[in-house]
Order: C-alpha cells, then sequence, then structure tokens
C-alpha cells in the first residue's frame, strides 16, 4: 500500500524512489510519520546538546550531513545523504557540494569579519542552505536547527524560538513563517530574523 503523503505550502514533495526509503513499513498515514520523525529529531537535538560543538566541526559538510543524518536515520534510509534528484525548489542536485561550500566559506567571512549580527549570520545561513535544498526532505528543521546550532555553539546565544512552532503543522505560523521566507528570496531578511526571535 505504501505511505500518502499530504504536502503543506513550502514542503517538498518525495518521490516514489525516495518513499521508498521509509524503513518502518507501518507508516501509512502523514501523522503517524510526523511523530516518527519528531521523536528521532528529538534525539538528534539531545546528541547536539551532549556533543562538543566547535565551530570548525559545525561549519562543515561532514557536521551537516551528520545532522540530517541523526535526525531521521530512524525512519528514512536516505538520512544523511545529498539528494539525487529535482525538487520544486533548490538548486539543480549535482551543484550541491559546490554551493554548500561556497556557503560554509561565506559563513566564515562574516563570522571572522562580523559582517552582520550573530542572529543576522545565523539566519542568513539557515535561508541558503534551504534554497540549497541538500536533502530529499526535512531540509526546513534541519536548517532550523542548524541555525540554533550556529547562534548558540559559536556565538554563545539563546536558541531561536521560531514562534514556539515546529511549523509542522499547516496553521497561521506555518504561512506567517512561509512569507517570512519569501520576504528573504526577495532581498529583505528582516522579518525572518523576528520571526525567528519571537
Amino acid at each position: 500500500m505504501g505511505i500518502s503523503l499530504i504536502y503543506k505550502e513550502g514542503q517538498t514533495p518525495l518521490n516514489e524512489e525516495e518513499k521508498d526509503g521509509l524503513l518502518i513499513k507501518m507508516i501509512t498515514l502523514q501523522n503517524e510519520l510526523d511523530e516518527f520523525e519528531q521523536m528521532n529529531i528529538e534525539r538528534a537535538i539531545e546528541w547536539t546538546i551532549n556533543t562538543n560543538l566547535k565551530q570548525d566541526k559545525i561549519l562543515s559538510e561532514k557536521f551537516i550531513k551528520e545532522l540530517h543524518k541523526r535526525m531521521y536515520d530512524q525512519v528514512w534510509k536516505w538520512a544523511g545523504e545529498f539528494r539525487k534528484f529535482e525538487k520544486n525548489i533548490g538548486i539543480k542536485w549535482p551543484q550541491i557540494r559546490i554551493e554548500l561550500k561556497n556557503l560554509i566559506d561565506d559563513i566564515k567571512y562574516w563570522i571572522e569579519n562580523k559582517t552582520y549580527s550573530p542572529e543576522e549570520i545565523a539566519i542568513r545561513f539557515k535561508h541558503r542552505i534551504v534554497q540549497i535544498h541538500c536533502f530529499p526532505n526535512g531540509n526546513g528543521r534541519h536548517s532550523r536547527i542548524m541555525a540554533d546550532i550556529i547562534i548558540e555553539s559559536i556565538f554563545r546565544k539563546e536558541i531561536f524560538t521560531w514562534n514556539k512552532s515546529n511549523m509542522i503543522k499547516a496553521d497561521e505560523t506555518r504561512e506567517k513563517y512561509i512569507t517570512t521566507l519569501k520576504e528573504v528570496d526577495n532581498g529583505n531578511i528582516e522579518p525572518l530574523i523576528q520571526f525567528a526571535l519571537n
């Protein structure tokens, strides 16, 4: 029978090959999938809390992949692997490694030169990594956790509140989040920073 997925605005549909990567075959409904993914993500967050995260480790392709793997490895076979297909969002998949390296180089430069405030650096990273769209799915949640890790472990500041939501439910908060992402696409990062801080 397989899983039946309902996509909300801003979510990336999985193709059949990616859906076949589901490790828990008893999952057939979206809410079951959301529940299993959330438990997996909570374990990953616990791992980040109990790991000594230094800037050089965080700002690496290896860590970016490892975090995604830890977020989804109990649910998806492809957890931590870059996507191999085109999506409704993101760059062409063969360019992922190059663009990710450019982003890592950029954030190191921003940090070293204090180009932006710590909050803006973390949010700029979050936005750019979503634009790259490294993974088949989970990019939004992965990018928010990366922003939290950057603000906390590199800048020693409180993690973002993200409007006290994980943006899984299709509600007003998620709509507001999608709107702020579109604002950044148009060159205005401030609403997304404010969203992350509130």
